[in-house]
């Protein structure tokens, strides 16, 4: 018998039950519209990672207190980096281009009758270029506001919505921890990063904020959260790395574990690459057990199948047919059901994937090679446990077939 005739007979055979053939590929499209989806939408996170920390600023180095053991033992960093390090940084690396420290805490802000809870940054000039964030009204912070500790402002849009609404915000006095300040900016919006609003901030003064809000909390100096550093170049962040690393060590006279953490970029976006990696891997093996399943109830079918036509199978061998016949037409009978569920699975988990680019701000990303893995994994598990009922269809015996029936 011909391969394409054999593709015609069954064809006819599933769509003479169209129920069970249609609840049998429902394992197949549940698995593969699971993985669609699972790896579309990991793909499309480390995209939205990649743009985020792009969005930061080019070329950027970050500075923290503590080891990364450290930080990852306690909530509460040590006090080890201080304001005079970032000065020293910006006079005393070659590779830096610009510094920028950062105090940085959760406080209560007031305008009138308005209050709202927002991050306060003190900062410094230099926080515009290395962060990328451009002002959009009035002007941000300069070296006079840092030299006389004066009590300016610059709002993000989140805290100017929250306490001003409509009404221009230059030239208002709000309240940040009980103290007044002069709103003297507004910064262009910068949207979230990973989930948390970049625009629900108020920045002011450096020294402002360690003189008069935080206090001396270090016994080295003005402590400070964290300190940006922008490279003269993306050849030149190693370079950049090594000469912040040497430095510190030596103004913290170290000699044996470093007390402060420096990363760039790609270290924190490849930090981020492969936990979303392992998460969309372990997600894509969970998701994959779907096919398997399938795979079995095919097996599970094409037997129950086998045996409903054993007269079929008697009476075609009867009149000629050889078991390689029977063997072909119920294997293409079960790579068909798992074919086409791989293929409408696909197509579920593509939608899906669409869906979720559509209604959150993870970019909409189908893998080819995913697509194709999977619709081939999904063919093969009908070749592979189609086999079984196949043989022993291929092996029954017309005389006993034709008695049975």
């Amino acid at each position: 018998m011909r391969l394409w005739e054999s593709v015609q007979m069954a064809a006819q055979t599933l769509l003479a039950h169209r129920l069970r053939s249609s609840l049998t590929m429902l394992g197949i499209i549940i698995g593969n519209a699971s993985v669609i989806a699972v790896i579309g939408i990991g793909r499309g996170t480390q995209q939205l990672a990649a743009s985020q920390f792009a969005s930061l600023g080019p070329n950027l180095i970050f500075i923290t207190p503590g080891t990364p053991i450290a930080q990852q033992r306690t909530f509460t960093l040590p006090k080890t980096l201080v304001y005079a390090d970032a000065q020293a940084i910006a006079t005393q690396v070659p590779a830096v281009r610009e510094v920028t420290p950062q105090i940085q805490q959760q406080l209560p802000v007031v305008y009138g009758s308005r209050n709202t809870s927002t991050l306060v940054v003190g900062t410094t000039p230099n926080f515009t270029v290395v962060r990328s964030s451009p002002v959009a009204q009035g002007r941000f912070l300069n070296q006079s506001d840092l030299d006389r500790d004066n009590a300016v402002a610059v709002l993000g849009t989140d805290t100017d919505h929250a306490l001003f609404g409509s009404r221009n915000p230059i030239g208002q006095d709000v309240r940040i921890n009980n103290l007044s300040f002069r709103v003297v900016g507004l910064m262009q919006a910068k949207g979230a990063f990973l989930g948390n609003s970049q625009d629900d901030t108020i920045f002011i003064p450096i020294t402002t904020m360690g003189n008069q809000i935080v206090g001396n909390t270090s016994p080295y100096g003005m402590e400070v959260t964290f300190i940006s550093a922008m490279a003269k170049n993306s050849q030149s962040i190693d370079a950049a790395e090594f000469q912040i690393t040497n430095l510190l060590r030596l103004r913290h006279k170290i000699v044996t574990e470093d007390d402060f953490t420096v990363r760039t970029q790609e270290d924190i976006l490849s930090i981020v690459g492969n936990i979303t990696g392992a998460l969309t891997l372990m997600l894509t093996f969970i998701a994959a057990i779907s096919l398997l399943v399938g795979g079995i109830g095919i097996m599970n079918i094409m037997l129950v199948s086998v045996h409903e036509r054993t007269q079929e199978i008697g009476l075609r061998k009867a009149i000629g047919a050889r078991q390689r016949d029977i063997l072909q037409q119920f294997i293409l009978e079960a790579v068909i059901l798992s074919a086409l569920g791989g293929l409408l699975g696909t197509l579920i988990g593509g939608g899906v994937v669409v869906l979720v680019g559509s209604l959150t701000p993870l970019p909409a990303s189908v893998s080819l090679v995913a697509v194709f893995l999977s619709v081939s994994v999904s063919g093969g598990i009908g070749l592979v446990f189609g086999v079984v009922p196949a043989r022993q269809a291929a092996q029954l015996d017309p005389i006993v077939a034709l008695r049975s029936a």
